[in-house]
């Protein structure tokens, strides 16, 4: 039962879930009370029922003689006195030591073995219920105070029992009202607040069908609604801001792949011109026609290396390998050994201490290398770049690549982690623009930061911190 019923409750709308909580939250406390209520009046008449017969047992009990001629005692009139009497039970009698009955009303009593051993003096009391008439009666048998014998007293237990109905059937009706009542408060109260969620329902689905993710969701109150709808208005900033850097990226991405594209367009198109038209083969020579295959194995080269940087950039974080303890002096020798092989004229020099961080190996050596290969580009040949990394007084982990190039110019150090920025100097040189703000990205997404500066006496020192493991 348990499975269907959790599907069932699950196709419930939210309205119809808190409306059945406030009804068995009710109905609970409702049929909770009238339970206690009932089993109250119950041992009340019990307690009332057994009082009484107790009473009138030891009235009798107590003047035995007097009682053995089948009633009250005498007044001095010679009459029955009724005064000193309670209203004893329908049904009483006097036992003598043998059992007998000797006295009594004029219903009599069953004479049981409890009684038996009661009238005998066997035992103290005897207490039972008993049928008698088809009626059913509870009997106290006590011993006589005087001349031995029993005093057997009984009432019938007709009329409680059906007190007790009659305050059951009324309570169960009370259940009844009280639990349909509830159930009606329970869709009212829960109609009433939902008010605020049905607002903010109706919002979204609005942002949704429009696509303005600059309209904030209206707030009201402190309440847990009005959190919900700061979160929202947080997630809304959030995808308008992954949308318009998405839409930087696309128009950016264009531009840079245009010029490539173009210059290849171009050379192709000629050398098809002449495979088309042999006659003018002597416009094209040799050498030119070598220069020319050479350009675009080159410009191939730059734009699949555009292309790979511009998928690295984009990358979203469910696609990303998962997070790891490295040692990041194992990343920066693999780095090393990649960048030494491409760039054979430059020097490359290291003072690395172990240092353990919490990130993804991969992207940490993507971005070492993309360091090391702008190092390396600005570094004259037979230049040398050196790779420190050490510990510094905060427990971060700092990594410093330095170079012997030219220099980044003052004007250029804020925008060199910008993507597609490329220095005035840079222009001429192989490079999308792309290297650095990789860096940038993969140094944020593993909660460090990087700072690039001059380099005394000459060329560029680029530090990366990342925090302890």
């Amino acid at each position: 039962m348990k499975g269907p019923f959790r599907q069932w409750w699950r196709r419930r709308t939210l309205h119809d879930r808190l409306s059945l909580l406030v009804t068995a939250a009710v109905a609970a406390a409702v049929l909770t009370v009238a339970g206690i209520a009932f089993a109250a009046v119950s041992q009340i008449q019990r307690e009332q029922l057994q009082s009484q017969l107790d009473t009138d047992a030891r009235e009798i009990a107590a003047q035995p003689e007097q009682w053995r001629d089948g009633g009250p005692p005498l007044g001095p009139a010679g009459r029955r006195d009724l005064r000193h009497r309670r209203d004893i039970g329908p049904r009483w009698q006097f036992l003598g030591r043998d059992a007998t009955v000797v006295a009594g009303s004029t219903n009599g009593l069953p004479v049981t073995d409890g009684a038996r051993r009661v009238a005998a003096g066997q035992a103290p009391r005897q207490q039972e219920r008993v049928d008698v008439d088809g009626r059913s009666y509870l009997m106290l048998t006590v011993p006589a105070d005087r001349g031995g014998g029993a005093v057997q007293v009984a009432a019938d237990q007709g009329p409680a029992n059906r007190t007790l109905t009659v305050f059951g059937l009324l309570m169960a009706a009370g259940c009844i009202l009280g639990i349909g009542g509830a159930a009606a408060l329970g869709r009212t109260v829960a109609r009433a607040g939902l008010v605020p969620v049905q607002q903010l329902t109706k919002a979204v689905e609005d942002v949704a069908v429009t696509m303005d993710l600059n309209r904030p969701v209206p707030i009201h109150g402190v309440d847990e609604i009005a959190r919900l709808g700061q979160s929202v208005n947080t997630m809304l900033a959030a995808i308008d801001a992954a949308r318009q850097s998405q839409r930087t990226l696309v128009e950016d991405a264009s531009h840079e792949l245009r010029t490539p594209l173009t210059s290849i367009r171009t050379n192709i198109e000629l050398l098809l011109a002449v495979e088309r038209q042999p006659e003018l083969a002597h416009r094209l020579p040799p050498e030119e026609r070598a220069k020319l295959l050479r350009d675009l194995d080159a410009q191939v080269g730059e734009l699949a290396a555009l292309t790979t940087e511009l998928v690295e950039l984009a990358r979203e974080e469910t696609t990303r390998e998962p997070a790891e303890d490295v040692e990041l002096t194992d990343v920066a020798d693999a780095a090393i050994d990649r960048v030494r092989i491409r760039v054979p004229a430059v020097t490359f020099s290291t003072d690395l201490r172990p240092v353990t961080v919490h990130g993804r190996p991969n992207e940490l050596e993507r971005m070492l290398v993309n360091v090391l290969d702008n190092a390396a580009k600005w570094s004259p040949p037979g230049g040398v770049v050196h790779t420190e990394l050490s510990i510094d007084g905060d427990g971060w982990a700092r990594l410093v690549v330095t170079d012997g190039g030219p220099g980044i110019d003052a004007a250029d150090l804020p925008h060199v982690f910008d993507r597609f920025y490329r220095a005035a100097a840079a222009r001429g040189m192989p490079g999308s623009g792309l290297g650095l703000a990789i860096v940038a990205q993969t140094a944020a997404q593993h909660g460090g930061t990087v700072t690039a500066g001059p380099n005394h006496p000459h060329g560029t020192v680029v530090t990366v911190r990342f925090p302890p493991a």
